[in-house]
């Protein structure tokens, strides 16, 4: 199992939930962890889609990451290169501060922003990632100038808001609900409130146009057997189907959002299509 960010990320803390049930249903076979950090998960995507197709390597993807990085100049896959296992979460963004941080609200974020005139250090993870693509779309909503920090992964961007390393965070949902009591949470990018952080209004609920998850899923290299492919399938749609699995992922706060490999292999084609207009627009390539 390729896990393409740091160790007790938000990638690595699901698949570990997955390591719990996978044994039952794949013949008692043991899964391997192999870290493969580096350029926003790319280093480890690529070593997915290179990987031999005999059904023993997959790994980890993130969407829209693969769909951004495939469409970079710097490109080492194509989306095309995966075969699609299953997507097993949805995670909507949010802007976050440490708990202690003077800045209260969005409003307080916005007002910062334009003091420190371009010089405000927002973490995001990796480039060419939601993260990267979305501090430039909420900068631009919000008519602020930022400065993206970069980060390898979800572990060593809350490590850096927490120490004072950075002004501010925009991060998923599930990297804060592990340690939701150091964070300030001022604005989720979802259409409505989530039930884990009732209190924490969206961003459409203060007219800033700005929506944006990260769909996480399992993948195998393109060139796989079909009839491999289809147990992989099957096995994961019986995992993410267990009572068990679901009450460990909201446990661990992760938003479990099951989707077919067919399913959401359409949904990566869906999104590509509309991601080269924002890539142009803000200059990505």
């Amino acid at each position: 199992m390729i896990i393409a960010f740091t160790a007790g990320g938000s990638s690595d803390v699901q698949a570990r939930v997955v390591e719990k049930f996978w044994k039952k249903e794949f013949n008692n076979q043991p899964l391997v962890f192999d870290y493969k950090v580096g350029a926003g998960g790319q280093v480890g995507f690529t070593e997915i889609a290179k990987a031999n197709p005999d059904g023993y390597t997959i790994g980890g993807i993130n969407v829209p990451h693969i769909v951004f990085q495939a469409l970079s100049s710097q490109a080492t896959f194509k989306t095309e290169d995966f075969a699609y296992i299953a997507q097993v979460v949805k995670d909507p963004l949010l802007l976050a501060v440490k708990k202690d941080s003077p800045i209260n609200n969005l409003n307080d974020f916005i007002a910062e922003a334009k003091k420190k005139d371009g010089k405000m250090n927002v973490g995001i993870v990796g480039p060419f990632t939601a993260h990267h693509v979305g501090i430039f779309q909420l900068a631009d909503e919000l008519k602020i100038k930022v400065n993206p920090v970069i980060f390898k992964g979800a572990a060593d961007q809350n490590v850096a808001l927490l120490g004072g390393h950075v002004d501010a965070m925009l991060g998923n949902l599930n990297d804060v609900m592990r340690d939701l009591n150091n964070f300030k949470i001022l604005a989720l990018a979802d259409d409505q409130r989530h039930p884990w952080i009732k209190d924490v209004p969206t961003f459409k609920e203060m007219n800033v146009n700005f929506k944006a998850d990260i769909r996480r899923g399992f993948a195998a290299p393109k060139n796989i057997k079909p009839e491999v492919l289809q147990k992989l399938r099957e096995g994961f749609q019986k995992i993410c189907n267990d009572p068990e699995y679901l009450k460990e992922m909201e446990k661990i706060g992760q938003p479990a959002a099951y989707l077919s490999g067919e399913e959401f292999e359409k949904y990566v084609k869906e999104y590509t299509a509309n991601a080269k207009s924002v890539i142009e627009k803000y200059g990505l390539k």
